[in-house]
């Protein structure tokens, strides 16, 4: 498994249950990074999506403690066991973990490797955090492409390898 986040310089990725940016050029590298692969995320980010729907093109996978919440055409798992049981379903290099912050946490160390798009701002009111993956213990920068302008900020994509995982 590996993740896939946008970030502030502050490792703010939401502020009230949404994302804080809206960048185009994150969105098309998201829809690429994850298409026909295994989207894994919490109810509260599959909440957030439109409708809220399934991704389209992916298998949806939705972690949820509620086991009355049902997502409509997604596979629901309600807990970190039923969700790495499903997970050991898929090729490890197919399947996304999309958030939320909960997750992103909690799962970092079993992710291979992690896709960061790295916003130069910082939002003060962002309430919604992630590790900081220039220290993490383990990971190490892969590859870094060059900055982009897109939706009013520069952001540059950044991929870093997690040589300890517990995988």
């Amino acid at each position: 498994m590996d993740l896939i986040v946008a970030a502030d310089r502050g490792l703010g990725i939401g502020k009230k249950g949404s994302l804080i940016y809206s960048l185009p050029e994150d969105m098309k590298y998201f829809r690429k990074m994850t298409a026909g692969k295994t989207v894994v995320m919490g109810q509260n980010t599959f909440l957030s999506l439109p409708g809220p729907r399934p991704l389209k093109g992916r298998t949806n996978i939705v972690l949820s403690a509620d086991r009355s919440f049902n997502a409509e055409g997604c596979v629901n798992v309600h807990s970190i066991d039923e969700l790495f049981e499903e997970v050991s379903k898929y090729p490890p290099d197919g399947v996304m973990l999309i958030g939320g912050a909960s997750l992103y946490n909690l799962l970092y160390n079993r992710c291979r490797r992690a896709y960061i798009t790295w916003i130069d701002a910082k939002d003060p009111e962002a309430d919604t955090f992630i590790p900081d993956f220039h220290r993490l213990d383990g990971w190490i920068l892969e590859s870094e492409q060059a900055a982009v302008e897109t939706g009013g900020y520069t952001v540059h994509f950044a991929v870093y390898k997690n040589t300890g995982a517990a995988l």
